[in-house]
């Protein structure tokens, strides 16, 4: 196995496990108002090391909380495709175990204003606020006209997120390795 996921030689593809995911994202000047939001979550990412595993915990207004182990594994594709995820939902017995692991944490507060998700992160990214629109074709990708509000389309993004993945090689991001 190859740290991209898969076996050596072999294409990663698509199927029973895997989907594509589509997004497109954008930087914001300020939060959205209070009235837009329909739903607000806060969501801690720990980035495992020297993994493209994702550990996310997601604590719901509600009182609910989500728990699940994302891989993202990139396509090596321009536009809105960011690669294929697959996600395990874990029980809090597994969550525990697994964020015992070194990792790179990210927090951040999700509002839903639809038909975006926005995200306004803490920690050392704090005052950065992203929107993310998710797409099931290409075609939708390409046709959505972001709201006024969006100040630039967030591309860079990738780069943070490999940053992330490659938190035990990448000296600026081992400030952020938590044990």
């Amino acid at each position: 196995m190859d740290k991209a996921g898969g076996v050596r030689g072999q294409t990663v593809r698509p199927g029973k496990y895997a989907r594509v995911e589509r997004e497109r994202r954008f930087l914001l000047a300020e939060p959205p108002a209070p009235s837009s939001v329909t739903v607000t979550h806060v969501i801690t990412d720990r980035y495992l090391v020297g993994t493209r595993l994702r550990l996310r915990r997601a604590d719901f207004s509600d009182g609910g909380c989500e728990l699940k182990l994302p891989q993202k594994m990139p396509m090596g594709r321009t536009g809105a495709v960011q690669g294929l995820i697959t996600n395990t939902y874990l029980s809090p017995n597994e969550y525990d175990l697994l964020a015992s692991l070194p990792a790179a944490v990210l927090s951040k507060s999700r509002s839903s204003v639809p038909p975006l998700g926005i995200d306004v992160f803490g920690g050392h990214l704090q005052r950065l606020i992203l929107a993310e629109a998710e797409f099931t074709t290409d075609e939708e990708a390409q046709a959505f006209v972001p709201p006024p509000e969006c100040v630039a389309e967030a591309n860079l993004l990738r780069d943070l997120a490999q940053a992330l993945e490659d938190a035990g090689t990448s000296p600026r991001w081992q400030r952020s390795v938590h044990r």
